[in-house]
């Protein structure tokens, strides 16, 4: 694997990190039709956890078998593939090696009360299946906030000890913040800062909505331009250490194509990442999820 002038310039930000780490972050960038044009496309597959089965899979019932989420990964060209434990485990050994694998070590469900998420799976788990990553779900304004703050200090901590990257995805809900607080731009920026401080690598966030949540922030979004959601993406990826962390954009609830690759073109052009598209592609048949994912490369790419 040669590894781009772009890699290496993102690797390089990445000043503490040992070479396993590294190696592990390499892997993902350099996989997959956008492999080392520093832009990412992953395919998380969780919301079994967080939805139930019905919610995600019946719209396409081969997704209920782990391995057509392997494989969709792979014959989309994808960057890597995201899921909980027991995901990993039913296709580790049929897919060893042919896609970086990141492990989802905490998850919800949708029986909850509480803006939580229990652990499950650990730094150990994700050694043992071979993957390059550990992803860990963070709420920001929760009531829960600080412990899983906490939780993720350590579980990073062990991770990066043992050469494998972090991925946070920076959700915040709960507590004060209202509905549309959770996809302010204000409270986007910051979750994606919060997210840098904690030490990771790759981070998660929603694409931000033009309102401010926080009172105290409305006078210095006075200067700063929120007016389409490009400039917006621009501002989120300035918030996440000017651009010297990876940040990547979630697809949301379904949505039409249109309106999907749109959204993508501005997440491009504000400088993003790139996305982690989930129910969005794999809740389509195999050939329109392929279709789909082919567009969102070449957006990627520049080519559409």
């Amino acid at each position: 694997m040669r590894i781009t002038r772009r890699v290496k310039q993102i690797l390089a930000n990445y000043e503490s990190d040992c070479p396993g780490t590294k190696a592990n972050l390499a892997r993902i960038l350099m996989t997959g039709k956008l492999a080392g044009t520093g832009h990412l496309v992953i395919l998380p597959v969780d919301q079994g956890f967080e939805h139930g089965p019905a919610r995600s899979f019946a719209p396409n019932p081969p997704g209920y078998d782990p391995h057509y989420h392997y494989q969709l990964a792979i014959d989309a060209g994808l960057s890597a593939y995201a899921a909980p434990l027991g995901m990993i485990e039913a296709g580790a050994d049929s897919f060893a090696g042919a896609i970086p694998t990141i492990l989802k070590v905490n998850s919800a469900n949708s029986h909850a009360t509480s803006k939580d998420q229990a652990v499950t799976a650990s730094v150990g788990d994700a050694l043992r299946l071979g993957c390059s990553a550990i992803g860990f779900t963070i709420y920001p304004g929760s009531d829960e906030q600080f412990e899983m703050i906490e939780e993720i200090r350590e579980m990073a901590e062990e991770a990066k000890s043992a050469g494998l990257a972090v991925v946070i995805w920076s959700y915040p809900r709960g507590g004060n913040l209202s509905k549309a607080g959770e996809t302010a731009v204000d409270v986007t920026a910051y979750a994606a800062q919060i997210a840098a401080l904690l030490g990771a690598h790759i981070i998660k966030v929603k694409p931000p909505t033009d309102h401010v949540e926080q009172e105290e922030a409305k006078k210095y979004y006075e200067g700063i331009d929120i007016s389409t959601l490009s400039a917006r993406i621009a501002h989120v990826v300035q918030s996440a250490f000017a651009g010297r962390r990876l940040v990547v954009f979630s697809g949301g609830a379904a949505k039409g194509t249109e309106g999907l690759l749109d959204e993508i073109r501005q997440i491009r052009d504000g400088g993003g990442t790139g996305s982690i598209i989930g129910r969005n592609s794999f809740q389509r048949s195999k050939e329109e999820a392929l279709d789909l994912l082919d567009s969102v490369v070449k957006i990627y790419k520049g080519q559409a």
